[in-house]
Protein backbone atom coordinates (compact mmCIF):
# COMPACT_ATOMS: atom_id res chain seq x y z
CA UNK A 1 0.00 0.00 0.00
CA UNK A 2 1.69 3.36 -0.98
CA UNK A 3 0.93 6.98 1.08
CA UNK A 4 1.12 9.84 -0.60
CA UNK A 5 0.73 12.57 2.15
CA UNK A 6 -1.47 15.98 1.71
CA UNK A 7 0.66 18.03 3.92
CA UNK A 8 -2.33 19.53 6.04
CA UNK A 9 -2.87 20.05 9.43
CA UNK A 10 -5.54 18.31 11.70
CA UNK A 11 -7.12 20.84 13.41
CA UNK A 12 -10.10 19.96 16.22
CA UNK A 13 -11.54 17.59 13.13
CA UNK A 14 -10.83 19.00 9.96
CA UNK A 15 -7.62 19.25 8.06
CA UNK A 16 -6.36 22.84 7.48
CA UNK A 17 -4.12 24.14 5.04
CA UNK A 18 -1.64 26.84 5.55
CA UNK A 19 0.30 29.59 3.33
CA UNK A 20 3.59 28.44 4.03
CA UNK A 21 5.07 25.30 3.14
CA UNK A 22 8.09 22.95 4.08
CA UNK A 23 9.61 19.93 2.43
CA UNK A 24 10.18 16.75 4.36
CA UNK A 25 13.62 15.40 3.80
CA UNK A 26 13.81 11.33 3.57
CA UNK A 27 15.88 9.21 3.95
CA UNK A 28 15.44 7.96 1.12
CA UNK A 29 12.00 8.23 -1.48
CA UNK A 30 10.84 11.48 -2.37
CA UNK A 31 9.97 14.66 -0.31
CA UNK A 32 6.88 15.90 0.15
CA UNK A 33 5.28 19.79 1.12
CA UNK A 34 3.53 20.33 4.72
CA UNK A 35 1.70 23.10 6.07
CA UNK A 36 3.75 25.16 8.75
CA UNK A 37 2.13 25.49 11.63
CA UNK A 38 1.24 28.55 13.17
CA UNK A 39 0.03 30.70 16.24
CA UNK A 40 -3.00 30.79 15.27
CA UNK A 41 -3.32 27.16 14.63
CA UNK A 42 -2.18 26.35 18.12
CA UNK A 43 -5.04 28.40 19.66
CA UNK A 44 -7.56 27.16 17.42
CA UNK A 45 -6.44 23.80 18.16
CA UNK A 46 -6.35 24.77 22.11
CA UNK A 47 -9.49 25.98 21.78
CA UNK A 48 -11.23 22.87 20.67
CA UNK A 49 -9.20 21.23 23.10
CA UNK A 50 -10.84 22.75 25.85
CA UNK A 51 -14.33 22.24 24.11
CA UNK A 52 -13.77 18.92 23.89
CA UNK A 53 -13.09 18.17 27.62
CA UNK A 54 -16.29 18.87 28.68
CA UNK A 55 -17.39 16.10 27.34
CA UNK A 56 -14.09 13.78 26.99
CA UNK A 57 -13.14 14.37 30.63
CA UNK A 58 -16.39 13.26 32.08
CA UNK A 59 -17.05 10.55 29.91
CA UNK A 60 -16.79 6.69 31.20
CA UNK A 61 -13.45 4.90 31.73
CA UNK A 62 -15.34 2.21 29.06
CA UNK A 63 -16.09 4.91 26.39
CA UNK A 64 -12.22 5.95 26.78
CA UNK A 65 -10.98 2.38 26.39
CA UNK A 66 -13.08 2.22 23.33
CA UNK A 67 -11.76 4.92 22.19
CA UNK A 68 -8.24 4.08 22.80
CA UNK A 69 -8.85 0.48 21.08
CA UNK A 70 -10.48 2.06 18.13
CA UNK A 71 -7.35 4.10 17.82
CA UNK A 72 -5.11 0.78 17.89
CA UNK A 73 -7.43 -0.97 15.30
CA UNK A 74 -7.17 1.84 12.77
CA UNK A 75 -3.16 1.90 12.82
CA UNK A 76 -3.42 -1.86 12.33
CA UNK A 77 -5.27 -1.37 9.07
CA UNK A 78 -2.86 1.31 7.90
CA UNK A 79 0.07 -0.80 9.00
CA UNK A 80 1.74 -1.74 5.25
CA UNK A 81 1.22 2.28 4.42
CA UNK A 82 2.83 3.45 8.20
CA UNK A 83 5.76 1.10 7.33
CA UNK A 84 6.16 2.43 3.82
CA UNK A 85 6.04 5.95 4.76
CA UNK A 86 8.13 5.74 8.12
CA UNK A 87 10.91 3.87 6.39
CA UNK A 88 11.48 6.49 3.84
CA UNK A 89 11.32 9.10 6.37
CA UNK A 90 13.50 7.96 9.22
CA UNK A 91 15.92 5.28 7.24
CA UNK A 92 14.75 3.00 9.83
CA UNK A 93 14.71 -0.56 8.61
CA UNK A 94 11.04 -1.76 8.10
CA UNK A 95 11.85 -4.61 11.13
CA UNK A 96 12.15 -1.38 13.61
CA UNK A 97 9.01 0.07 12.25
CA UNK A 98 6.92 -3.09 12.17
CA UNK A 99 8.10 -3.58 16.00
CA UNK A 100 7.37 -0.19 17.10
CA UNK A 101 4.12 -0.33 15.54
CA UNK A 102 3.00 -2.81 17.24
CA UNK A 103 4.55 -1.38 20.52
CA UNK A 104 2.88 1.84 20.10
CA UNK A 105 -0.90 -0.18 19.39
CA UNK A 106 0.29 -2.18 22.44
CA UNK A 107 0.36 0.45 24.35
CA UNK A 108 -2.96 2.04 23.59
CA UNK A 109 -4.24 -1.45 24.36
CA UNK A 110 -2.94 -1.73 27.99
CA UNK A 111 -4.30 1.65 28.54
CA UNK A 112 -7.44 0.55 27.41
CA UNK A 113 -7.36 -2.39 29.83
CA UNK A 114 -5.81 -0.31 32.68
CA UNK A 115 -8.40 2.09 32.79
CA UNK A 116 -10.97 -0.36 32.42
CA UNK A 117 -10.05 -1.98 35.78
CA UNK A 118 -9.92 1.34 37.46
CA UNK A 119 -7.23 0.75 40.19
CA UNK A 120 -5.34 4.44 38.65
CA UNK A 121 -8.46 6.34 40.40
CA UNK A 122 -7.05 5.84 43.63
CA UNK A 123 -10.35 6.08 45.28
CA UNK A 124 -10.54 6.76 49.06
CA UNK A 125 -13.42 7.40 51.37
CA UNK A 126 -13.55 8.19 54.93
CA UNK A 127 -16.91 7.54 56.64
CA UNK A 128 -17.99 10.24 58.68
CA UNK A 129 -18.07 10.27 62.28
CA UNK A 130 -21.14 12.07 63.17
CA UNK A 131 -20.45 11.39 67.22
CA UNK A 132 -16.62 12.11 67.07
CA UNK A 133 -15.63 14.85 70.04
CA UNK A 134 -14.84 17.83 70.40
CA UNK A 135 -15.97 18.01 66.72
CA UNK A 136 -18.15 15.91 64.59
CA UNK A 137 -15.83 14.53 61.29
CA UNK A 138 -18.01 14.69 57.64
CA UNK A 139 -17.55 12.12 55.23
CA UNK A 140 -14.97 12.85 52.71
CA UNK A 141 -14.16 10.89 49.39
CA UNK A 142 -10.78 11.24 46.75
CA UNK A 143 -10.89 10.23 43.74
CA UNK A 144 -8.02 11.42 40.42
CA UNK A 145 -9.81 13.47 38.09
CA UNK A 146 -7.85 14.79 34.54
CA UNK A 147 -6.59 17.74 34.47
CA UNK A 148 -7.44 19.27 31.25
CA UNK A 149 -5.61 19.36 27.45
CA UNK A 150 -2.83 18.43 26.62
CA UNK A 151 0.13 19.23 24.47
CA UNK A 152 2.57 16.43 23.21
CA UNK A 153 6.02 17.02 21.32
CA UNK A 154 6.50 14.30 18.95
CA UNK A 155 10.20 12.78 19.31
CA UNK A 156 12.51 12.49 16.67
CA UNK A 157 13.85 8.71 17.80
CA UNK A 158 10.47 6.96 17.94
CA UNK A 159 8.36 8.35 14.88
CA UNK A 160 5.50 6.06 16.70
CA UNK A 161 6.06 5.05 20.04
CA UNK A 162 6.90 8.63 21.56
CA UNK A 163 5.36 10.92 18.91
CA UNK A 164 1.39 11.11 17.36
CA UNK A 165 -0.12 8.40 19.22
CA UNK A 166 2.75 7.77 21.18
CA UNK A 167 3.25 6.96 24.74
CA UNK A 168 1.99 10.88 26.24
CA UNK A 169 -0.53 10.70 23.85
CA UNK A 170 -2.00 7.52 25.14
CA UNK A 171 -1.88 8.08 28.73
CA UNK A 172 -3.50 11.60 28.15
CA UNK A 173 -6.21 10.26 26.62
CA UNK A 174 -6.89 6.77 28.85
CA UNK A 175 -6.79 10.01 31.46
CA UNK A 176 -9.37 11.70 29.83
CA UNK A 177 -7.52 14.85 28.56
CA UNK A 178 -7.39 16.05 24.84
CA UNK A 179 -4.17 16.06 23.02
CA UNK A 180 -2.91 18.53 20.57
CA UNK A 181 0.53 17.36 19.20
CA UNK A 182 3.52 19.50 17.86
CA UNK A 183 4.69 17.05 14.80
CA UNK A 184 8.32 16.42 14.25
CA UNK A 185 9.80 17.86 11.25
CA UNK A 186 11.69 14.88 10.85
CA UNK A 187 8.73 12.35 10.18
CA UNK A 188 5.62 14.71 8.76
CA UNK A 189 4.31 11.91 6.72
CA UNK A 190 4.11 9.05 9.62
CA UNK A 191 3.03 11.78 11.79
CA UNK A 192 0.08 12.46 8.80
CA UNK A 193 -1.00 8.86 8.57
CA UNK A 194 -1.22 8.68 12.28
CA UNK A 195 -3.41 11.08 12.44
CA UNK A 196 -5.90 9.97 9.70
CA UNK A 197 -5.94 6.95 12.00
CA UNK A 198 -6.92 9.02 15.28
CA UNK A 199 -9.25 10.77 13.20
CA UNK A 200 -10.92 7.66 11.91
CA UNK A 201 -11.35 6.68 15.85
CA UNK A 202 -13.14 9.60 16.55
CA UNK A 203 -15.49 9.33 14.16
CA UNK A 204 -15.79 6.05 14.30
CA UNK A 205 -16.64 5.84 18.31
CA UNK A 206 -18.53 9.48 18.40
CA UNK A 207 -15.37 11.58 20.37
CA UNK A 208 -15.65 15.36 20.29
CA UNK A 209 -13.69 16.41 17.20
CA UNK A 210 -11.49 18.59 19.58
CA UNK A 211 -10.11 15.64 21.25
CA UNK A 212 -7.35 15.31 19.45
CA UNK A 213 -5.23 17.74 17.01
CA UNK A 214 -2.15 17.50 15.31
CA UNK A 215 0.40 20.74 13.88
CA UNK A 216 2.76 20.03 11.62
CA UNK A 217 6.05 22.09 11.34
CA UNK A 218 6.52 25.59 12.67
CA UNK A 219 8.90 27.72 14.21
CA UNK A 220 10.00 28.17 17.92
CA UNK A 221 6.93 30.77 18.32
CA UNK A 222 4.63 27.50 17.51
CA UNK A 223 6.32 25.44 20.52
CA UNK A 224 6.54 28.39 22.67
CA UNK A 225 2.57 29.38 22.07
CA UNK A 226 2.13 26.00 22.91
CA UNK A 227 3.40 25.60 26.37
CA UNK A 228 2.76 28.98 27.16
CA UNK A 229 -1.42 29.05 26.16
CA UNK A 230 -3.60 29.34 29.12
CA UNK A 231 -5.93 26.18 27.60
CA UNK A 232 -3.09 24.03 27.86
CA UNK A 233 -2.88 21.88 31.46
CA UNK A 234 0.49 19.86 31.06
CA UNK A 235 3.06 19.04 28.68
CA UNK A 236 4.62 16.15 27.48
CA UNK A 237 7.97 16.37 25.84
CA UNK A 238 10.93 13.91 24.42
CA UNK A 239 14.04 15.63 23.00
CA UNK A 240 17.24 17.76 23.74
CA UNK A 241 18.48 18.80 26.86
CA UNK A 242 18.57 22.52 25.78
CA UNK A 243 15.07 22.79 23.79
CA UNK A 244 13.25 20.60 26.42
CA UNK A 245 15.06 22.90 29.65
CA UNK A 246 13.48 26.05 27.15
CA UNK A 247 10.33 24.93 26.80
CA UNK A 248 10.29 24.03 30.73
CA UNK A 249 11.65 27.23 31.80
CA UNK A 250 8.57 29.19 29.47
CA UNK A 251 5.85 26.49 31.53
CA UNK A 252 7.51 27.43 34.79
CA UNK A 253 7.28 31.41 33.46
CA UNK A 254 3.62 31.44 32.89
CA UNK A 255 0.77 32.95 34.89
CA UNK A 256 -0.39 29.99 35.08
CA UNK A 257 2.62 27.62 35.83
CA UNK A 258 1.89 24.31 34.78
CA UNK A 259 4.22 20.77 34.31
CA UNK A 260 6.60 20.11 32.17
CA UNK A 261 7.42 16.05 31.72
CA UNK A 262 10.31 16.54 29.43
CA UNK A 263 12.99 13.44 28.90
CA UNK A 264 16.17 15.40 28.09
CA UNK A 265 19.15 13.48 27.91
CA UNK A 266 21.38 10.44 29.54
CA UNK A 267 24.32 8.48 29.01
CA UNK A 268 23.11 5.26 31.02
CA UNK A 269 26.68 4.31 32.53
CA UNK A 270 27.19 0.46 33.18
CA UNK A 271 29.45 -0.55 35.49
CA UNK A 272 31.08 -4.04 35.31
CA UNK A 273 32.79 -5.51 38.48
CA UNK A 274 35.41 -7.47 39.45
CA UNK A 275 34.56 -11.10 39.77
CA UNK A 276 32.39 -10.71 36.74
CA UNK A 277 34.96 -8.83 34.26
CA UNK A 278 37.39 -11.75 35.51
CA UNK A 279 34.74 -14.35 34.79
CA UNK A 280 32.88 -12.58 31.38
CA UNK A 281 34.80 -9.65 30.61
CA UNK A 282 34.54 -10.18 26.59
CA UNK A 283 30.79 -11.77 26.76
CA UNK A 284 29.65 -8.24 28.63
CA UNK A 285 32.15 -6.40 26.18
CA UNK A 286 30.12 -7.87 22.88
CA UNK A 287 26.76 -7.13 24.35
CA UNK A 288 27.70 -3.43 25.82
CA UNK A 289 28.81 -3.29 21.89
CA UNK A 290 25.15 -4.53 20.18
CA UNK A 291 23.36 -2.40 22.60
CA UNK A 292 25.46 0.81 22.01
CA UNK A 293 25.11 0.78 17.98
CA UNK A 294 21.52 -0.75 18.08
CA UNK A 295 19.48 1.82 15.72
CA UNK A 296 22.38 4.13 15.42
CA UNK A 297 22.69 4.41 18.99
CA UNK A 298 19.57 6.75 18.48
CA UNK A 299 18.41 5.31 21.88
CA UNK A 300 17.69 7.45 24.76
CA UNK A 301 18.50 4.22 26.64
CA UNK A 302 21.88 4.21 24.95
CA UNK A 303 24.23 2.51 27.25
CA UNK A 304 27.01 5.81 26.19
CA UNK A 305 29.55 4.59 29.00
CA UNK A 306 31.12 1.90 30.20
CA UNK A 307 32.99 1.89 33.79
CA UNK A 308 35.66 -1.06 34.44
CA UNK A 309 38.46 -1.95 37.17
CA UNK A 310 41.57 -1.02 35.64
CA UNK A 311 44.00 -4.06 34.71
CA UNK A 312 43.76 -6.86 32.55
CA UNK A 313 40.18 -8.20 32.17
CA UNK A 314 39.45 -4.24 31.38
CA UNK A 315 42.39 -4.53 28.87
CA UNK A 316 40.16 -7.80 27.30
CA UNK A 317 36.93 -5.83 28.05
CA UNK A 318 38.31 -2.85 25.39
CA UNK A 319 39.72 -5.35 22.99
CA UNK A 320 36.25 -6.95 22.78
CA UNK A 321 34.57 -3.85 22.57
CA UNK A 322 36.75 -3.09 19.43
CA UNK A 323 36.72 -5.79 17.77
CA UNK A 324 33.05 -6.15 18.01
CA UNK A 325 32.56 -2.97 16.22
CA UNK A 326 35.02 -3.20 13.55
CA UNK A 327 32.47 -5.60 11.98
CA UNK A 328 29.48 -2.72 12.20
CA UNK A 329 28.43 -1.33 8.86
CA UNK A 330 27.49 2.42 8.49
CA UNK A 331 24.11 2.81 9.62
CA UNK A 332 21.76 5.79 8.53
CA UNK A 333 21.16 8.06 10.92
CA UNK A 334 17.20 9.97 11.22
CA UNK A 335 17.86 13.26 10.27
CA UNK A 336 20.97 15.11 8.71
CA UNK A 337 20.54 17.74 11.59
CA UNK A 338 21.49 14.44 13.97
CA UNK A 339 24.05 12.96 11.68
CA UNK A 340 25.98 16.25 11.83
CA UNK A 341 25.62 16.40 15.64
CA UNK A 342 26.84 13.33 15.89
CA UNK A 343 30.18 13.86 14.02
CA UNK A 344 30.71 16.53 16.06
CA UNK A 345 30.56 14.91 19.33
CA UNK A 346 33.01 12.32 17.98
CA UNK A 347 35.18 15.20 16.88
CA UNK A 348 34.73 16.60 20.79
CA UNK A 349 36.10 13.33 21.82
CA UNK A 350 38.80 12.82 19.80
CA UNK A 351 40.36 16.18 20.15
CA UNK A 352 39.84 15.42 24.12
CA UNK A 353 43.26 16.00 26.16
CA UNK A 354 42.47 13.11 28.14
CA UNK A 355 40.58 10.68 26.68
CA UNK A 356 42.42 7.77 24.53
CA UNK A 357 40.70 6.90 21.02
CA UNK A 358 40.20 2.67 20.84
CA UNK A 359 38.25 2.76 17.72
CA UNK A 360 38.15 5.34 15.30
CA UNK A 361 35.79 5.66 12.01
CA UNK A 362 34.83 8.35 9.52
CA UNK A 363 30.87 8.75 9.47
CA UNK A 364 29.96 10.91 6.42
CA UNK A 365 26.34 12.76 4.77
CA UNK A 366 23.50 11.41 6.95
CA UNK A 367 25.08 7.72 8.01
CA UNK A 368 27.09 6.85 11.58
CA UNK A 369 29.77 4.39 12.52
CA UNK A 370 30.37 3.81 15.94
CA UNK A 371 33.56 4.73 17.79
CA UNK A 372 35.12 4.00 21.60
CA UNK A 373 37.31 6.14 23.63
CA UNK A 374 38.73 5.18 27.12
CA UNK A 375 39.68 7.75 29.83
CA UNK A 376 40.94 7.23 33.66
CA UNK A 377 38.00 7.94 36.26
CA UNK A 378 40.97 10.95 37.77
CA UNK A 379 40.63 12.65 34.10
CA UNK A 380 36.90 12.13 33.32
CA UNK A 381 36.21 13.81 36.87
CA UNK A 382 37.98 16.69 35.63
CA UNK A 383 36.30 16.94 32.37
CA UNK A 384 32.62 17.18 32.70
CA UNK A 385 32.27 17.54 28.43
CA UNK A 386 33.02 13.82 28.40
CA UNK A 387 30.00 12.38 30.19
CA UNK A 388 27.59 14.49 27.80
CA UNK A 389 25.45 12.84 25.37
CA UNK A 390 26.72 12.22 22.32
CA UNK A 391 23.25 11.24 20.35
CA UNK A 392 24.43 7.88 18.34
CA UNK A 393 27.16 4.81 18.34
CA UNK A 394 30.11 6.77 20.22
CA UNK A 395 31.03 4.82 23.56
CA UNK A 396 33.37 5.63 26.21
CA UNK A 397 34.88 3.17 28.99
CA UNK A 398 36.31 4.78 31.61
CA UNK A 399 39.06 3.11 34.12
CA UNK A 400 38.85 3.12 37.69
CA UNK A 401 41.43 1.76 40.39
CA UNK A 402 39.28 0.35 43.19
CA UNK A 403 35.75 -0.13 44.21
CA UNK A 404 35.59 3.03 46.02
CA UNK A 405 36.50 5.22 43.16
CA UNK A 406 34.01 3.87 40.81
CA UNK A 407 31.96 4.53 44.00
CA UNK A 408 32.68 8.31 43.77
CA UNK A 409 32.52 8.50 39.82
CA UNK A 410 28.91 7.20 40.53
CA UNK A 411 28.31 10.03 43.24
CA UNK A 412 29.81 12.33 40.14
CA UNK A 413 27.06 11.75 37.64
CA UNK A 414 23.99 13.73 36.82
CA UNK A 415 20.58 12.28 37.04
CA UNK A 416 19.74 9.05 34.25
CA UNK A 417 17.31 7.28 32.63
CA UNK A 418 19.53 3.98 33.90
CA UNK A 419 21.93 2.27 35.54
CA UNK A 420 23.49 -1.12 35.23
CA UNK A 421 25.36 -3.60 36.84
CA UNK A 422 27.28 -6.33 36.05
CA UNK A 423 28.31 -8.69 38.67
CA UNK A 424 28.64 -12.28 39.75
CA UNK A 425 28.06 -13.79 43.50
CA UNK A 426 31.29 -12.76 44.27
CA UNK A 427 30.26 -8.98 43.47
CA UNK A 428 27.88 -8.95 46.00
CA UNK A 429 29.78 -7.15 48.55
CA UNK A 430 30.74 -4.11 45.94
CA UNK A 431 27.27 -4.26 44.78
CA UNK A 432 25.86 -3.18 48.11
CA UNK A 433 28.19 0.22 48.15
CA UNK A 434 27.05 0.83 44.87
CA UNK A 435 22.96 0.38 45.21
CA UNK A 436 22.26 3.40 46.98
CA UNK A 437 24.16 5.72 44.91
CA UNK A 438 22.77 4.01 41.75
CA UNK A 439 19.07 4.04 43.11
CA UNK A 440 19.61 7.90 43.93
CA UNK A 441 20.70 9.02 40.28
CA UNK A 442 18.73 6.62 38.10
CA UNK A 443 15.07 5.90 37.38
CA UNK A 444 15.60 2.62 36.19
CA UNK A 445 18.71 0.17 37.32
CA UNK A 446 19.45 -2.88 35.81
CA UNK A 447 21.57 -5.71 36.85
CA UNK A 448 23.42 -8.60 34.10
CA UNK A 449 21.37 -6.55 31.13
CA UNK A 450 21.86 -3.94 28.78
CA UNK A 451 18.96 -1.24 29.08
CA UNK A 452 17.88 -0.82 25.38
CA UNK A 453 14.71 -2.15 25.36
CA UNK A 454 12.28 -0.69 27.36
CA UNK A 455 9.52 -3.20 28.52
CA UNK A 456 5.32 -1.33 28.51
CA UNK A 457 4.17 -3.00 31.65
CA UNK A 458 3.07 -1.64 34.75
CA UNK A 459 6.11 -1.71 36.87
CA UNK A 460 8.59 0.59 34.09
CA UNK A 461 10.43 3.56 35.05
CA UNK A 462 11.24 5.77 32.27
CA UNK A 463 12.36 8.79 34.31
CA UNK A 464 14.74 9.55 36.28
CA UNK A 465 16.74 13.16 38.11
CA UNK A 466 17.21 15.93 36.42
CA UNK A 467 18.96 15.81 33.44
CA UNK A 468 17.19 12.64 32.80
CA UNK A 469 13.93 14.03 33.08
CA UNK A 470 12.36 17.13 34.94
CA UNK A 471 10.24 15.37 36.94
CA UNK A 472 11.92 12.87 39.19
CA UNK A 473 8.46 11.44 40.14
CA UNK A 474 7.02 10.44 36.98
CA UNK A 475 7.53 7.92 33.94
CA UNK A 476 6.57 8.51 30.53
CA UNK A 477 6.49 4.61 29.79
CA UNK A 478 4.30 2.36 31.33
CA UNK A 479 0.72 2.68 32.92
CA UNK A 480 2.32 4.16 35.80
CA UNK A 481 2.30 7.46 33.28
CA UNK A 482 -0.99 8.24 33.73
CA UNK A 483 -0.58 9.87 36.81
CA UNK A 484 1.24 12.95 35.10
CA UNK A 485 -2.08 14.33 33.71
CA UNK A 486 -4.28 13.04 36.18
CA UNK A 487 -5.18 15.27 40.03
CA UNK A 488 -7.14 14.28 43.20
CA UNK A 489 -9.58 16.19 44.33
CA UNK A 490 -11.58 15.24 47.76
CA UNK A 491 -15.30 15.57 47.90
CA UNK A 492 -16.70 16.60 51.08
CA UNK A 493 -20.17 15.89 52.29
CA UNK A 494 -21.23 15.88 48.40
CA UNK A 495 -24.51 13.92 47.87
CA UNK A 496 -24.42 10.76 45.42
CA UNK A 497 -26.03 12.01 42.66
CA UNK A 498 -23.38 14.63 42.66
CA UNK A 499 -20.46 12.39 42.77
CA UNK A 500 -18.43 11.08 39.88
CA UNK A 501 -19.54 8.31 38.78
CA UNK A 502 -16.33 6.08 39.71
CA UNK A 503 -16.87 7.48 42.93
CA UNK A 504 -20.79 6.60 43.60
Amino acid sequence: MTFTPHGKHLIAGEWVSGTESFKSEPAHGNAHSFSVGTVDLVARAAQGAEEAFWEYGYSSRETRAAFLDAIADEIEARADAITQIGCEETGLPEARLQGERGRTTGQLRLFADHIRKGDYLDKRVDAAQPDRKPAPRPEIRLIERPIGPVAVFGASNFPLAFSTAGGDTAAALAAGCPVVVKGHSAHPGTGEIIAEAIHAAIEKTGMPSGVFSLIQGGKRDVGQALVQHPLIKAVGFTGSLAGGRALFDLCAARDEPIPFFGELGSVNPMFVLGESAKARAEEISRGWAGSLVMGAGQFCTNPGIAVVLDGPDADHFVAAAKASLEDVAPQTMLTDGIAKAYREGCERFANSKVAKTIYTTDSEGRTASPNIFEVSAADFLQAQELGEEVFGPLGLVVRVSSIDEMVELARGFDGQLTMTLHMDEGDLADARKLTPVLERKAGRLLVNGFPTGVEVVDSMVHGGPYPASTNFGATSVGTLSIRRFLRPVSYQNFPAELLPEDLQ
